[in-house]
């Protein structure tokens, strides 16, 4: 395929602009231009530092959405890159730089593909919409699930939603996401008593009181998944004790821990049965808890059907139905009722050095999503 597609194009033009998070750098008000040409209503939704777009065309139901991020991570050392990082240079059959993959090439193939559909289909059924945001990269707390409470105050559904998340592997639509792991974090102190460490009779030993409860909470079964999700698992993340010095007992521990849980179990069945394990211990102790998300399950209707069929069609994959990785923002949208799936180009680079994505797989996923269009609302 050419180089110079209009995706090609938009993927060039977004990875160029150097939006680190929560800055937008402009990527948005591109697409409101394009969109409002294609009949669009455009709002943009400031919320603190954060810039969230919602753009939707038509008011009747179903309302079909692409959701993205236009923020990307920062890109480490500049000087390690084979090209620079927002540049968006075309090499190898490749578009290098920041956000390539994760996900100004989606939002491209987004664009592209709804103005092919709306000019095959400029009087099709229902409503299509874009949801937008800065701020999937950094705290999460103004972006899309601020959006989300904004539509929900004035009764506005999504019925289907795509994600352009990152999820091939090895060819663009092999792997979809159907769902996502719940995330709960959790900060544990757990106290002792300060002292030279030539005199443990007077010291209490923190980390040595708080050990065994470890190797029991990184021991534990939390579930057994089931056919959509793996167990729930329990990693601890970082352990901070200690001044500095060798002679030194510490007087408190802090621990970090994580947990990835399936729909077996809930965050507030986790909270009780780490409490539960940490008393049996007899330790002075707290948690401050952080709840990123709770899991989601898209596990079958007219959405993933159509991402089935799409896929199937254009590239002959028969494609696999995934909830592994990471969160994403997909977790605030599902909660409404919303079917939601993540679809998007090979993630093998995303947030490295030299992140990269095909020329190729983006005028794929284009069409991709404009055939999922195409099927949903006909």
């Amino acid at each position: 395929m050419p180089h110079t597609t209009p995706t090609i194009e938009l993927a060039q033009a977004l990875i160029s602009r150097p939006s680190v998070t929560p800055d937008d750098a402009g990527c948005q008000a591109m697409l409101i231009e394009r969109l409002e040409k294609l009949g669009f209503v455009c709002e943009t939704l400031q919320f603190e530092e954060v810039t969230n777009l919602w753009a939707r065309r038509g008011t009747a139901t179903p309302l079909f959405c692409f959701a993205g991020h236009t923020d990307v991570v920062p890109t480490g050392p500049e000087e390690k890159w084979s090209q620079p990082p927002f540049a968006a240079n075309i090499e190898q059959g490749m578009i290098w730089g920041r956000g390539a993959a994760d996900m100004k090439g989606s939002i491209a193939a987004f664009m592209t593909a709804l103005e092919r559909f709306i000019e095959h289909h400029p009087d099709h059924p229902g409503s299509i919409a874009l949801l937008i945001t800065s701020d999937e990269e950094g705290p999460f707390i103004n972006g899309t699930t601020r959006v989300i409470d904004h539509l929900e105050a004035r009764n506005e559904k999504i019925d289907w939603c795509i994600v352009g998340e990152p999820t091939s592997t090895a060819k663009v639509g092999d792997v979809i996401k159907n769902g996502r792991r719940g995330s709960i974090s959790g900060k544990l102190t757990v106290r002792g008593k300060q002292g030279h460490v030539a005199y443990p009779h007077l010291v209490v030993n923190p980390i040595h009181k708080a050990s065994p409860a470890l190797a029991e909470l990184s021991a534990e079964v939390w579930d057994n998944g089931n056919d959509f999700f793996p167990p729930t698992s329990f990693q601890i993340s970082n352990i901070h004790a200690g001044t500095g010095a060798t002679n030194v007992v510490p007087g408190h521990v802090e621990i970090d821990f994580n947990f990835r849980f399936s729909t077996e179990v809930t965050a507030d069945e986790l909270k009780k049965r780490v409490c539960n394990i940490l008393e049996k211990h007899n330790l002075d102790w707290d948690i401050d808890w952080v709840l990123s998300g709770h899991p989601f399950l898209t596990a079958a209707g007219s959405l993933v059907e159509a991402c089935q069929a799409a896929i199937k069609g254009i590239t002959g994959l028969e494609t696999e139905l995934s909830t592994s990785g990471g969160t994403s923002d997909g977790r605030f949208i599902a909660p409404t009722g919303a079917q939601v799936v993540e679809l998007g180009p090979i993630n093998a680079t995303i947030h490295q050095i030299d992140e990269r994505v095909s020329v190729n797989d983006l005028n794929t996923l284009s069409d991709l999503y404009e055939n999922i269009l195409a099927r949903l609302l006909k």
